[in-house]
């Protein structure tokens, strides 16, 4: 049986999206090259509509206060899997920390574009990313967060397909209005809701 085979009867079945087939793997899925960055090389770049630039570096993020989270997974391929193990700062605590170093968080900045290694972005509304179980994640299941999966630090915004959690994270742009990010451009619904089937702009 393989990574992709179904679990007859599940019990969890009403926590699998529409199209989607549950996995015991985590499978590694990448557009382009695997960046291998030093954890403590890691840099987060803060900027757009905000009273001012700030980047935030490795140790900074470790400062922060951390929380971990169980959640389960959908990606747009149709592969969900459940019960995933992650840990990192809350978007929430890391807004705080932003307004700490560059002053409150415009009433314009109704957009965030997170950036990463490799020109990567997602655009999301900045409402989406203030649930509780999204993380800066550099921890997943009690290990350092690989770079196949997007170490040292990636997004997690679990209520999304997973595209809209950016591997590799290195910046949020805070926006007035919306901007699509990579594979929107190409194609790929600008929300992403999983239960909705949100796959596809068209």
């Amino acid at each position: 049986m393989g990574t992709f085979d179904k679990f007859a009867d599940d019990p969890n079945a009403d926590r699998i999206p529409p199209g989607q087939t549950l996995v015991k793997g985590f499978p590694v899925l990448t557009y382009g090259h695997t960046p291998q960055l030093a954890r403590e090389e890691w840099t987060c770049r803060v900027f757009g509509v905000i009273d001012c630039e700030h980047v935030f570096t490795w140790d900074d993020l470790l400062a922060m206060h951390q929380t971990k989270v169980t959640c389960d997974i959908h990606c747009v391929t149709r592969w969900t899997k459940l019960d995933m193990e992650w840990e990192g700062v809350r978007f929430t605590d890391f807004l705080q920390e932003i307004e700490r170093k560059c002053g409150c968080i415009p009433g314009e900045a109704n957009f965030v574009l997170q950036h990463a290694e490799g020109g990567y972005t997602t655009n999301t509304p900045i409402s989406h990313l203030l649930d509780d179980n999204v993380l800066l994640a550099h921890t997943y299941d009690g290990k350092p967060l690989e770079p196949d999966h997007g170490g040292p630090v990636r997004m997690l915004v679990p209520r999304y397909y997973f595209w809209k959690s950016a591997k590799w994270l290195n910046g949020f742009e805070f926006l007035s209005r919306d901007r699509p990010g990579f594979w929107e451009r190409y194609g790929y619904h600008n929300n992403g809701d999983p239960w909705q089937e949100e796959r596809f702009s068209h």
